[in-house]
């Protein structure tokens, strides 16, 4: 049975194929052939993606990803597409969902969203309800960095605050798109601030994210 990972997963590499190696992405500074690098080396070069949180190492995940982002772009691709090595915790399917559906998801808009003329995704419900459950156990941590309070507000009413501060901005939209909000992506979210008109242009301002 697919996982909302596994689907996620084939999304963005079918994505990746479809744009081609040079093509924008949200992240700053990164081509696809850039981000599709730095989707392999989290799976399957833990020595080297351990840089992302332990800044000593981080010299070592540059060029490992700028070695593997020097490799052909459809090796890249396919290394996405059929996943982590058998002895990666990644491999595991309860650790793969617990820890790339919304690594896949944010990633597959990264390149979506940079493209010109992009058309929105719809999400369905089901997979609507993953993304913000995961939201609302990461909303804090997400938002710790926000110089003012955020919360997180779905069109049912349901909210997650990801930063107690005052004054409070109040971010409105469907899961995906309060994700990507959280995630660093305010330019991009299709969501609805509610505030002071400083404290909403420091919400999107704000260092969001991990």
């Amino acid at each position: 049975m697919s996982t909302h990972a596994q689907r996620e997963r084939l999304l963005l590499a079918d994505l990746l194929e479809t744009v081609g190696p040079d093509a924008p992405t949200l992240c700053e500074g990164w081509r696809t052939r850039d981000l599709a690098a730095h989707v392999v080396v989290r799976e399957r070069r833990a020595d080297a993606a351990a840089g992302a949180v332990f800044k000593p190492l981080a010299g070592r995940l540059e060029r490992v990803q700028a070695e593997l982002a020097a490799k052909p772009y459809e090796e890249l691709v396919q290394l996405i597409r059929t996943g982590p090595p058998k002895l990666s915790p990644f491999a595991l399917k309860p650790v793969d969902e617990a820890a790339n559906t919304v690594e896949f998801y944010v990633h597959t808009e990264d390149v979506r969203r940079a493209q010109p003329e992009w058309t929105p995704r719809e999400v369905d419900p089901v997979f609507g309800d993953a993304l913000w459950s995961r939201l609302e156990k990461m909303a804090r941590v997400l938002g710790r960095k926000s110089p003012v309070g955020l919360v997180l507000r779905r069109p049912d009413g349901r909210t997650a605050v990801a930063n107690r501060a005052t004054p409070v901005v109040t971010v409105t939209g469907e899961p995906g798109e309060l994700t990507l909000f959280a995630f660093g992506r305010q330019g991009a979210a299709k969501a609805e601030l509610d505030g002071d008109k400083e404290a909403v242009e420091k919400a999107r301002e704000a260092k969001l994210g991990v």
